[in-house]
């Protein structure tokens, strides 16, 4: 089909045909009769446009074709960074619209770039898109540089962005040599990867030389820079090599680095099975222990900045034995919701799209048992500029006023610059109707002409935005875009639209008039959409006929005709129902239908869901279908469906077949006794202001008399589709007249009921509309409560659609504190809620809530008493503690000051203690009217410690503490209990515990059950039990042990205690933070040495610190994990001296000294009688061979000879030699060679010994000072002889 001459002549080249949607049928050869500058745009029913590709499918009769001038725009174009594969073609993406069509330009590096002259580049047809084609040969390197594509037509030139063309780079590993890595076991390792530095960067990882992967956990991670970090090296990693692998994303090739060979000194053989049995595999080993230190980053402290919108990365690797655990905060609040996420093994946080309120200080926590460290990082967000608003195209006719707005952020604040067709707007030429103002251009009194496109360039440091917008002039008369004279059909009751879409500049104002009446459409059921659509809620009888729509503008008048026809609903008045037949037999199963007689019904019948198909043995009737000869497989649903171009109803019914299958019992009295067929034919007739009379004809009983009849109503407003029970009626009738509420649109339908069930509903009656009126009746079930400690939700339950009487049902809430001058607040909502904000904490107020409508509001309402939110409850008053005997603890109690809600009861949590040993803790709970309990003592002489709150709905409130008083029986190592929780009357509180050396101290005598008075001093000697000779202080400071050195949130700690010996000290303390909070123990020394222990949540609260060094006086601070110490919240403690012992010295008692004198003189006379009896000679065996050493291990027990030597001199078993692997021979003091000077001794035959037992003079001289020893104890005998 041809395009019409006219019709070209108008669209060829630069033309828009505007089309209605859904497109119907059209040639394909419209868009090449056309010409390549025509678009072809299609109008939706909403008003929207767009732009339609070929094949197209339309009757060229309702198509609009008028030529519209376009500035360009630009609709495509490539990525501001464009990294390109090397080894393919290089495509730059530029592509524009505009009437008429746009050509294309490029610059290079700023400078014009001829595309022309380089054969390799070439310009897709209809496109900018620029082709450079390395198939000839070329290297893509000489490309790379900065692109910018220019469109231009008649009304301006529109700029892409600034496209930076690089190529893929691969670059080869460098070759180096790599050397043994000898590392001790247990010591931190970093193997440096240094990759290429590839465009993109490559992905990194390690693997061994075998191409196994690198397992990794909390010990041996890979850093975010490619490094491979060792926490401490274990005698397992030298069992692979290490090799750092590059990944290049375009060329798909992966470099390998020379492999990493590590080298660990152990100090232990390896024993497998000695480490799978041990329970510390580093003391197994021998490795020692070591605190946290920070492989990456460096030092305390570090500095990171990031861009706004991209993901923050933050990186924390320590060492130490064991592997340290990684913990993220951030100061002064919680890490970002919803935004973080850790990885690596906990070692990295990221935080994804970073805004400016993730800036900060975050904090990692290294920990493991041997201490903690912490590296602050600094995080300061910067952002590249981002749209607040963004020019938008600006469609002016001659003499209007417009303005374009450029605003954008960031950090730092971007600057703006205007360009007009791509040249600065400085230097463009004078426009009288144009102004610049910062960020805006203002046109005033705009003329033919003026048309251009506005680039907008908003950049700072950190990169650009560019952004083009056009201001195009028209002057065109209205036009409407749809065709002249449209026909709509619509089902009665349900909602249309009539559509006139329009075209004009100035834009035109478009009215609805309805069978040339002269009042405009809009309002009531109407409404008009500024698209040119006029909206019916409701298309009923009445509504047919024809609808004039009237655009016009300054330029002239244009209008089109719509023709409305409302046609009657489909409905199956009698459907198929459920049947149970035998073999054989012919059920009939009925589908009458009642329809429009002016649309075309088609019936069509469906078997399990699925088309039925018509065979021989079924026959299609009018108003049913015929089975002949029904077999087994005919069983299953079937449905009846009626519809028409417009609508469509349908009807189900189950067909059961007696055959091989047994029917169920209820199938089978329905051949008998079924439902009641459904009420047909509803009339409403006596139409009156608040009532109807409703008739039907009763359908079949079905061998059931009918009992009953139910009406149900249903009303479109408020919620539509809803069947509602109106009344019931004997089972005798056939009509009833029903009572009816204001401003309903009813519609009605009956029910009918027997002894076996109820029908199926009777079709709808036609619609009914009551005129309105104003509410008769308020809001039932009017509640005041608080959903916080300051505010009152006030809810109630609303009119439903036959109380609201009239349109606009809306609701006037009041309400004042229960206060007879207090002053009403009123406010009207539409929703049955509204919240009042500010109240004080658990107050009364009076509230009345009153409906009204458009019509008026009801009688007065009836006042209710709310209340505003609850809090938590103060303390109990007081808490008194009496014990009547050794067997029974008597408590006695008052209620909280300030309950501040409804007292729910109260909670006791109690716990004994015997010293620095504590039970179980108990918890009982109470009813608020209850204020005294007995504790029954488990022993006589541990005290107890009670925490006693008191309870609302929001919670538990704040504790008051007391301890049972002690006994006067109690043992000698108590220890004081911990300082009290100060009451509201408390302001002040000292407490000072100093230990002294002595060995019992008697308890305190008295334990006040009163109020503690506002300034409290307490001063206790307790016991030391583990120095006598040395005497320990713990020295409290006030802010630690006193309620004013309170958290942000209210929460403390108090009563710090410490108990030392000389290397370790037991640390306790109280508080009242939350469940699961950690602690940090920080202690220092005297000579400034600090050191910080985590510890875990934990009831009770205590640490042991190891390690100490002994009498060394000790500052410690405790404090919340994500806090940091005050500066005077410290104890001071000071440990023992080394050695000490709790004992009696033994050296100093009498009896021990007389002992120890009588066994030394006792030695003395045996040393003396067996010398002198060795003076008088003795026969000596003599080995065989003289000149052979004496082995001193050589024990001769048969003949009865020794070795005669001092054992003092003989080495010890397992000892070690001396350098050149000798033993220094000593001389012993008795030896022969000394008394027989050398070999002048003379022996008899049977070896006696006859010489003179002589000491060389000279001897004593020169050797008697080579021996530390005192003189011999021998020489001195014989000296005395």
């Amino acid at each position: 089909m041809d395009v019409p001459c006219r019709l070209l002549d108008v669209c060829r080249g630069e033309g828009i045909i505007l089309l209605p949607d859904p497109i119907q049928s059209l040639d394909h050869k419209l868009h090449s009769q056309l010409g390549e500058g025509a678009r072809i745009l299609v109008t939706s029913a909403t008003g929207e446009q767009r732009e339609a590709l070929p094949p197209y499918t339309t009757h060229l009769t309702t198509a609009i074709c008028f030529a519209v001038p376009q500035p360009p725009t630009i609709t495509k174009q490539s990525v501001k960074d464009y990294i390109v594969d090397p080894r393919d073609n290089i495509f730059i993406e530029c592509e524009a619209k505009g009437n008429p069509v746009p050509t294309f330009s490029w610059t290079r590096n700023g400078k014009f770039f001829n595309v022309a002259k380089d054969p390799k580049v070439s310009m897709r047809r209809r496109s900018g898109t620029l082709v450079i084609d390395f198939h000839g040969g070329g290297r893509p390197d000489d490309y790379e540089g900065e692109y910018q594509c220019f469109a231009r037509n008649d009304f301006g030139t529109a700029l892409s962005n600034k496209i930076h063309l690089q190529v893929s780079r691969s670059p080869l590993w460098p070759k180096e040599k790599v050397d043994v890595i000898e590392v001790d076991e247990g010591a931190p390792l970093s193997l440096q990867c240094n990759p290429p530095p590839g465009l993109p960067p490559p992905v990194i990882f390690w693997m061994s030389s075998s191409m196994e992967p690198i397992h990794q956990d909390k010990r041996v991670s890979q850093g975010q820079n490619g490094d491979l970090y060792f926490s401490n090296v274990m005698l397992q990693d030298a069992q692979t090599d290490y090799s750092c692998n590059a990944r290049f994303h375009f060329t798909h090739t992966i470099q390998q680095k020379n492999p990493f060979t590590l080298k660990v000194k152990t100090k232990k053989p390896h024993n497998e099975t000695s480490l799978r049995n041990h329970t510390d595999m580093y003391s197994a080993r021998g490795v020692t222990e070591t605190t946290p230190s920070f492989m990456y980053p460096y030092g305390t402290s570090s500095s990171q900045m990031v861009l706004r919108g991209v993901d923050l990365l933050l990186e924390c690797i320590a060492s130490g034995v064991p592997a340290p655990d990684i913990m993220w905060y951030k100061k002064g609040g919680e890490l970002p919701a919803g935004k973080t996420k850790l990885e690596n093994f906990n070692k990295a946080l990221r935080i994804s799209n970073v805004s400016e309120e993730d800036s900060g200080e975050y904090f990692c926590l290294a920990s493991n048992k041997m201490g903690s460290i912490r590296h602050t990082i600094s995080v300061r967000v910067k952002a590249a500029p981002y749209w607040l608003d963004e020019p938008q195209n600006l469609i002016l006719a001659p003499g209007e006023d417009g303005r374009l707005v450029c605003r954008a952020n960031g950090n730092p604040k971007p600057s703006i610059q205007w360009l007009v067709n791509g040249e600065p707007i400085e230097g463009a030429p004078p426009n009288p109707s144009r102004e610049v103002a910062g960020d805006t251009i203002v046109f005033r009194d705009t003329q033919i002409g003026s048309s251009a496109v506005y680039q907008c360039n908003a950049s700072n440091e950190h990169g650009y935005l560019l952004a083009n917008a056009f201001v195009s002039v028209l002057d065109v008369p209205p036009r409407i875009l749809a065709p002249r004279n449209q026909l709509i059909k619509v089902i009665q009751y349900n909602r249309t639209r009539l559509d006139c879409p329009f075209f004009g500049s100035p834009i035109p104002t478009l009215r609805w008039f309805k069978n040339g009446q002269g009042n405009m459409l809009d309002g009531g059921n109407y409404k008009a959409h500024e698209n040119g659509s006029l909206e019916m809620s409701m298309a009923r009888k009445e509504d047919q006929g024809i609808y004039t729509c009237v655009a016009t503008n300054i330029l002239g008048k244009v209008e089109a005709q719509v023709r409305l026809e409302v046609k009657d609903p489909t409905r199956i008045v009698r459907g198929p129902e459920d049947q149970v037949v035998k073999r054989g037999s012919m059920p009939r199963l009925h589908c009458r239908v009642k329809h429009d007689p002016t649309l075309k019904l088609t019936v069509t019948w469906l078997k399990d869901d699925a088309p039925l198909y018509i065979g021989n043995r079924m026959k299609k009737e009018d108003d049913g279908l015929t089975i002949y000869g029904v077999a087994e497989k005919d069983q299953g649903d079937y449905t009846c469906v009626a519809s028409t171009e417009l609508d469509k109803d349908s009807a189900k019914a189950y067909l059961t077949v007696l055959g091989k299958a047994v029917p169920p019992v209820h199938s089978v009295l329905h051949l008998y006794c079924k439902r009641p067929d459904r009420p047909r034919d509803l009339e409403l007739s006596d139409l009156a202001e608040r009532s109807v009379k409703l008739t039907w004809i009763p359908g079949d009983d079905n061998n059931s008399p009918i009992t009953d009849y139910i009406v149900q109503f249903e009303e479109d407003r408020f919620q539509p589709g809803t069947w509602h029970n109106h009344s019931r009626y004997p089972g005798n009738v056939n009509s009833a007249v029903l009572s009816l509420s204001p401003y309903v649109n009813y519609q009605f339908r009956v029910i009918a009921v027997n002894d076996v069930g109820s029908s199926l509903p009777s079709t709808p009656s036609e619609r009914y509309q009551t005129s309105g009126a104003r509410p008769e009746i308020n809001p039932t079930g009017v509640q005041g409560a608080g959903t916080q400690k300051n505010n009152m939700e006030i809810t109630w339950t609303p009119l439903n659609a036959t109380q609201a009487y009239g349109p606009n049902l809306r609701y006037i809430v009041r309400w004042r504190r229960r206060d007879p001058r207090g002053s009403w607040y009123n406010e009207t909502v539409k929703a049955p809620r509204h919240v009042v904000w500010n109240t004080p904490i658990y107050v009364p107020y009076e509230i009345k809530v009153q409906a009204e409508n458009d019509f008026g509001r009801a009688p007065e309402p009836e006042t209710y008493i709310g209340y505003s939110g609850e809090d938590l409850p103060s303390s109990p008053r007081y808490l008194r503690i009496r014990q009547p005997n050794l067997e029974s603890i008597n408590l006695e109690w008052d209620h909280p000051e300030h309950p501040n809600g409804v007292l729910t009861g109260y909670s006791l949590r109690y716990q004994a203690f015997n010293g620095s040993k504590t039970g179980r803790t108990l918890v009982e709970t109470f009813s608020p009217n209850q204020t005294r309990f007995t504790v029954q003592r488990t022993d006589p002489i541990s005290r107890y410690r009670f925490f006693l709150r008191a309870r609302t709905q929001v919670g538990d409130g704040e504790a008051i503490v007391e301890e049972s008083p002690a006994l006067l029986n109690e043992a000698s190592t108590w220890l004081p209990p911990p300082t009290t929780e100060l009451t509201p009357a408390a302001t002040t509180a000292t407490t000072t515990t100093t230990a002294t050396p002595t060995t019992e101290t008697p308890p305190p005598t008295e334990i006040p059950t009163t109020e503690i008075p506002t300034t409290i001093t307490t001063t206790t000697t307790t016991a030391a039990s583990t120095v006598a000779s040395t005497t320990t202080t713990a020295e409290r400071a006030a802010a630690a042990t006193t309620k004013q050195e309170l958290a942000t949130n209210g929460s403390s700690i108090w009563d710090i205690r410490a108990w030392a010996n000389s290397n370790w000290a037991n640390i306790t303390w109280s508080h009242n933070y939350s469940a699961g909070t950690d602690f940090v123990v920080k202690y220092i020394t005297s000579n400034k040495t600090e050191k910080s222990i985590p510890v875990k949540a934990q009831t009770p609260s205590s640490v042991q610190l190891a390690n100490l060094t002994p009498g060394m006086v000790y500052k410690l601070w405790v404090f919340p994990i994500w806090s940091s110490p005050s500066e005077h919240s410290y104890i001071t403690f000071t440990t023992s001296s080394a050695y000490t012992k709790n004992h009696v010295d033994i050296a100093t008692q009498g009896w021990f000294i007389g002992l120890m004198c009588a066994i030394a003189l006792l030695v003395l006379i045996l040393l003396i009688v067996c010398f002198i009896k060795r003076s008088r000679g003795g026969k000596y065996p003599v080995r065989d061979n003289k000149d052979e050493h004496l082995n001193p291990e050589d024990k001769n027990v048969e003949d009865g000879s020794f070795d005669y030597s001092d054992e003092d001199n003989k080495p010890l078993p397992n000892s070690q030699t001396s350098l050149d692997g000798t033993i220094k021979q000593q001389e012993s003091d008795d030896s022969l060679v000394d008394y027989g000077e050398g070999g002048e001794g003379q022996f008899n035959e049977d070896g006696s010994f006859i010489g003179q037992y002589t000491v060389k003079k000279d001897k004593e001289e020169t050797e008697g000072n080579e021996s530390s020893e005192a003189t011999s104890p021998v020489n001195a005998i014989y000296s005395l002889a």
